[in-house]
């Protein structure tokens, strides 16, 4: 005989194919690779193991990330710089563009680490250490061969991020004291691209996020200098709420 089921089974399987799938949070979120590749992805899966939340982020560098914010594509944006200097960043992208910006008086930052700028050569240059002296003689073009600062006989080739990212901003303030970069030094489109062009070039100089140079430094290498630490934030327009709440509390910094 074929057993019959109860009522109150019927019923429980009757509301197992009624109810609704709780479905995943999804934030999205732009900014600069740096933050991206040092907290917010490393930390991804303990995220959605807390909140149920998942990042979907779109890497463009600070100043587009916040510009993208700003312009109410994204609730939240990660940047690798102080808010104030986020903001002239973001102000250098739409000015790109053929824009100019109103910046939100209520910008909200949220520390969630810090990162270490280092300077890099061709790992086959034998210089070894440079002063705040030399960094701002070499990124300024008064220092232009590397014989000049012990090196070889080769003439020093600067690159730097583009005005929307924040590497090449944050090693101006902190090495140049303001000054403009070298007339025709290269301007490249990620932090990744300074590693790669000095890779490729004897003569190379620039400034790196140390995550990506400890990840793939390629034929570069680091040398002494003055320590470079910028603040890396998640930016919101006013308090963060709702969902952008629970990924702000989760990667602020302890």
């Amino acid at each position: 005989m074929r057993p019959t089921l109860s009522i109150a089974a019927l019923a429980l399987i009757a509301a197992s194919f009624s109810a609704p799938v709780a479905q995943a949070e999804t934030l999205e979120m732009a900014g600069g690779t740096t933050p991206q590749k040092e907290v917010i992805e490393p930390k991804a899966a303990e995220l959605k193991a807390a909140t149920g939340v998942d990042i979907k982020f779109s890497g463009v560098g600070t100043g587009r990330g916040l510009l993208a914010l700003i312009d109410g594509k994204v609730p939240v944006a990660a940047v690798g710089d102080t808010l104030a200097d986020s903001v002239g960043a973001a102000q250098k992208a739409a000015k790109a563009e053929g824009r100019e910006i109103k910046v939100p008086a209520n910008l909200v930052f949220t520390e969630i680490g810090s990162d270490e700028l280092v300077v890099i050569v061709h790992k086959s240059n034998p210089v070894a250490s440079l002063s705040k002296a030399q960094l701002k003689g070499i990124a300024t073009g008064k220092i232009a061969n590397w014989s000049e600062v012990g090196g070889p006989d080769l003439p020093i080739k600067v690159v730097v991020t583009e005005p929307s990212l924040a590497p090449g901003q944050f090693f101006k303030k902190a090495m140049m004291d303001g000054a403009e970069y070298v007339q025709g030094a290269t301007e490249v489109r990620s932090p990744k691209e300074v590693i790669t062009w000095v890779s490729r070039n004897p003569g190379g100089f620039g400034a790196a996020a140390d995550v990506f140079m400890q990840a793939s430094p390629g034929d570069s290498k680091v040398v002494k200098a003055p320590l470079m630490l910028r603040p890396m934030g998640l930016v919101t327009i006013g308090q963060p709420t709702g969902v952008a709440k629970k990924v702000v509390d989760f990667y602020r910094k302890k």
